[in-house]
């Protein structure tokens, strides 16, 4: 049996429509993931509620017995409500109206076209369906076509992808939760890794290590030194972990500018949304999206951007 050559497989209009797929794909991870995360972490709550010697070690005194009995009792009450959830996975249940509960026939999840041809209402109860679950598939067919078209049958295209696909869904999930998923960050970062060491991308293996540590450092430090000036954490560990990964994937020279035009970026739409949006400034901002989006950047016009905010 005889495959198509890698050629094929990574032309751009094969790319595109990869992308396609993916990024419905992607609509449901960002839909499901936070969810699923969450339901995680209320088991744990769960169970430290019901677990007596942590509580008596951890709180001492104010863990009398009629505030274990209570806790306790929240555990218990937390608990069976876990357990009359539907199982929730990235994989089942299958798609369905989150408006009426019908399960979504083959051809109503058609990536674009299935929404253009019900024309973005349900069709078992004509409830409207948000214009982002075509554009989350639009927008990832572009990205996979652009880097197909930028970079050529490539090792560093299939690399480039994998690494778009899962910017798109952290920076869908931040902005929706403001949660960075380890699973996501954490694939990215070795991802960066694995390509660097198997000569995928054009970064030394000492170069991609090198890139992770100041990619997290850096973040770390400008947090910790603003939170000892001004009392308040800007950036959260996610933030960290994904420009750690970021910088696994695209090297330490990359990381300036990756940084420098996510803050400008963020800083301006965060003035806009406060002046503009009344925003309130005690809310926080997501800087997950504009960290992805110089990510981006940096993968179609690294070297433009060094010559930017490095001149010689």
């Amino acid at each position: 049996m005889t495959f198509p050559p890698l050629e094929l497989w990574l032309s751009v209009p094969v790319m595109a429509v990869i992308g396609l797929c993916i990024g419905s794909f992607l609509n449901v991870v960002v839909y499901r993931l936070p969810a699923m995360m969450e339901r995680l972490w209320l088991a744990d709550v769960q169970a430290l509620l019901q677990d007596r010697a942590t509580l008596e070690r951890t709180l001492g005194a104010a863990a009398d017995e009629a505030a274990l009995a209570r806790w306790g009792q929240s555990g218990e009450t937390l608990g069976a409500a876990l357990d009359a959830l539907p199982p929730l996975a990235l994989s089942r249940p299958r798609s369905r109206c989150p408006a009426c509960g019908t399960t979504l026939r083959w051809f109503h999840n058609i990536p674009v076209l299935s929404w253009l041809m019900l024309r973005a209402r349900c069709a078992a109860c004509s409830a409207p369906i948000s214009a982002r679950y075509p554009l989350v598939e639009a927008g990832t067919a572009l990205a996979f076509g652009l880097i197909a078209w930028t970079f050529g049958p490539t090792p560093l295209t299939a690399v480039y992808c994998v690494a778009a696909a899962l910017l798109i869904a952290m920076a869908l999930i931040d902005l929706d939760t403001t949660l960075l998923p380890d699973s996501l960050t954490y694939a990215l970062l070795g991802w960066g890794l694995l390509a660097a060491w198997l000569g995928w991308t054009p970064l030394s293996l000492a170069d991609a290590a090198l890139g992770v540590l100041w990619g997290y450092g850096a973040l770390w430090g400008i947090t910790t030194l603003y939170a000892a000036l001004r009392g308040v954490r800007g950036m959260a560990e996610g933030d960290f972990k994904l420009m750690a990964a970021l910088g696994a994937l695209l090297g330490v020279a990359q990381l300036l500018p990756i940084i420098l035009l996510a803050s400008a970026v963020g800083a301006a739409v965060g003035v806009f949304l406060i002046v503009a949006r009344n925003h309130r400034r005690e809310v926080p901002i997501p800087f997950g999206p504009y960290l992805a989006g110089g990510g981006f950047a940096s993968m179609f016009f690294g070297a433009q951007l060094l010559r930017w905010w490095l001149p010689q």
